[in-house]
């Protein structure tokens, strides 16, 4: 109730700033000019006040943050000990270089076998209620520990993962370091992972640098479907906020048999066949796109949403519909997500506790 009346409230005025900016931008005449007139950054103001980036990162309470606890979680995080072939770290599949994606349309775990979703980023996920595409963690550390044990995955159980763990005198010297006790057990490598996990954020991206003022940061397609994104393409209606997300589940209409969070929630059909708003952030360095990876290109998503889905069901999203989109319109929308892409880099570990 309460993400949909947030959603209701800000589309409400996102509506009339998109109005005051089409009139601004149109020709006056009823159609469209050849060459669309440039957007005024002044224009969006209230717009662009919705995607201000937060000035600091959340912690639990009981996970403060350190930079010991940091350090030993992205030990951890690149470490393949944490799998039960030992050739498999959280960095195999949310791999740094694919702004912590894989590439791939479907996850592969440690036996070698696709798995049934594709892997979602880390990026940003400290301001995340809920994980995983079907959203049945709500927390990091929560989250951490299910890929590590799950046979598909990484293939550790929990008991053998303490044992390994605990015979490493490095990693035991960490922990008293970093939480106060030399006894790794599941709770803590959690926490650990979490709170590396946590600083794993995107940097401003050249649409931050145009919404702060640089008018020449973006190009004036990117320009233009940013108002589209907020407007006639209704993009915002899920993709708000700064991490262009809000956190909420959506039939989007790809097909398939996958119930997405009814597995969490049951008996609830607007969650039937409902995933996770992804992140925008970086979107460009994460093809393919989808919980399945079946579009392969942001043209191709565009395409997706222009049509109003490719499955007709009755738990199908109401934002989900025809949008009679332009070619240049579709090329405007696909220049301003390329605006959201920034320059992260992380140095990997190379030497581990022994």
């Amino acid at each position: 109730m309460g993400i949909s009346q947030r959603i209701g409230e800000w589309t409400a005025a996102a509506a009339v700033c998109v109005t005051a900016v089409v009139s601004i931008a149109s020709s006056g005449h009823g159609a469209p000019p050849e060459r669309p007139d440039p957007v005024d950054r002044r224009a969006v103001r209230s717009l662009l006040a919705q995607y201000a980036r937060p000035d600091s990162v959340p912690h639990p309470e009981d996970n403060r943050y350190t930079a010991e606890r940091r350090a030993l979680g992205k030990l951890l995080f690149f470490d393949a000990r944490l799998s039960g072939t030992g050739d498999v770290s959280c960095a195999s599949c949310h791999d740094p270089a694919r702004s912590y994606g894989d590439g791939r349309a479907r996850a592969v775990g440690v036996t070698r076998t696709t798995l049934g979703r594709r892997t979602p980023t880390v990026l940003n996920t400290a301001y995340a209620p809920a994980l995983f595409w079907d959203g049945r963690a709500e927390t990091l550390e929560q989250q951490a520990l299910g890929p590590i044990e799950a046979a598909g995955e990484m293939g550790l159980p929990l008991p053998v993962m303490v044992r390994r763990m605990n015979a490493v005198a490095g990693y035991r010297a960490r922990f008293a370091a970093a939480y106060g006790s030399d006894s790794i057990t599941p709770a803590l490598v959690a926490k650990a992972i979490a709170q590396f996990e946590r600083t794993v954020n995107s940097t401003p991206a050249p649409f931050d640098r145009w919404a702060a003022g640089d008018d020449r940061a973006i190009e004036e397609s990117a320009k233009r479907g940013f108002v589209l994104f907020n407007g006639k393409a209704s993009c915002a209606s899920c993709h708000g906020g700064w991490r262009f997300t809000d956190d909420s589940f959506h039939d989007i209409g790809v097909p398939g048999a996958d119930s997405g969070r009814a597995r969490v929630v049951p008996g609830v059909e607007v969650l039937e066949f409902a995933f996770k708003t992804p992140t925008l952030r970086n979107v460009v360095e994460r093809a393919p796109y989808m919980h399945d990876g079946s579009e392969r290109t942001l043209a191709e998503v565009v395409e997706l949403y222009d049509r109003g889905g490719r499955a007709r069901r009755a738990s199908l999203s109401p934002f989900i519909k025809p949008l009679g989109l332009t070619r240049q319109e579709k090329d405007d929308l696909v220049a301003f997500l390329r605006t959201l892409s920034s320059r992260d880099t992380v140095s990997v570990p190379t030497h581990f506790p022994r």
